[in-house]
């Protein structure tokens, strides 16, 4: 059979295949696997060793349409209350195929990649922690709003006096006009998911 049908005879992906194949743990006649003479190699050298398949079963697993895990995990949500073991025993009792010990190794180095790639940016200040980031804009926009609320005292009287008019006159019309702005434009939220990178 070819390396797609034997990819589907024991269950795994095409990628897993080719990595058995560039170890040494195929045997090809020709362009073709040799099914029994690949088992061999595989129950011998693959740490969890290989179930005996036969041709009868490339057929069945044909018609396998189970989902890997992480594709059943991402159509999940958490329910008010439940805790995280509750969801991942949720998702494992659904009809998901679970990934053999390669795929889950790679799956494994991945994630762990990625959270490495996360600490590092932390760390060196690229990536900032939402509630950090939420407080100094927080204190940012606190400080324009009190710098606004203390304009009208400060410009007031220099306006007032260029115009020649009363100064308490001006200060009053600023401090209103200033106060119905600051009121429309409400207070400010953080919404960074909708943000685009």
């Amino acid at each position: 059979m070819n390396q797609s049908e034997f990819a589907s005879l024991h269950g795994v992906s095409r990628k897993t295949v080719t990595k058995w194949k560039e170890r040494g743990w195929l045997v090809f006649a020709g362009d073709e696997v040799d099914v029994e003479a690949s088992n061999a190699l595989l129950k011998r050298y693959r740490r969890d060793g290989v179930s005996p398949v036969t041709q009868t079963d490339a057929k069945a697993a044909k018609g396998n349409k189970r989902m890997p895990v992480t594709q059943a995990a991402k159509g999940v949500t958490i329910e008010h209350g439940e805790s995280a073991g509750e969801v991942a025993g949720r998702i494992l009792a659904g009809d998901v195929e679970l990934m053999n010990f390669d795929e889950a190794r790679c799956f494994k180095e991945n994630y762990l990649g990625l959270m490495a790639q996360l600490e590092y940016e932390r760390k060196s200040g690229a990536l900032v922690e939402l509630e950090t980031a939420t407080a100094i804009l927080f204190e940012e926009f606190r400080a324009q709003r009190d710098a606004w609320l203390n304009w009208p005292t400060r410009v007031g009287p220099i306006l007032a006096a260029d115009l020649g008019v009363e100064a308490d006159r001006v200060v009053e019309a600023l401090t209103a006009h200033v106060h119905k702005q600051i009121a429309q434009l409400g207070e400010p939220e953080a919404n960074f998911s909708e943000r685009e990178v």
